[in-house]
């Protein structure tokens, strides 16, 4: 059985200008998402439903649900931690 182990960023605290990127990493998060997902043949309809390929989250980053935006952000967010963690330095 497959065991998730990220690694541990709880004790990364990031600058106030790389939080600031986490949003505009979020926004990409969702474009490459939706990119793939329209190269795939999936279009825009009220109700997700898989055989037809129709998702509601096709919709710029902005008008996402909140609770969308957070999964984006915090993806964002544990990759700059992850970054910063191994010692890499963002300029």
């Amino acid at each position: 059985m497959y065991e998730p182990k990220p690694v541990d960023t709880s004790d990364v605290i990031l600058s106030e200008e790389l939080l600031e990127l986490t949003e505009k990493i979020a926004e990409n998060v969702h474009d490459v998402w939706a990119a793939g997902r329209i190269a795939e043949g999936w279009t825009w309809g009220e109700t997700r439903d898989n055989e037809k390929k129709v998702t509601p989250l096709l919709v710029p980053y902005g008008e996402l649900p909140e609770s969308e935006k957070e999964y984006d952000r915090n993806t964002a967010l544990e990759t700059l931690k992850l970054i910063v963690k191994l010692g890499y330095e963002i300029k």
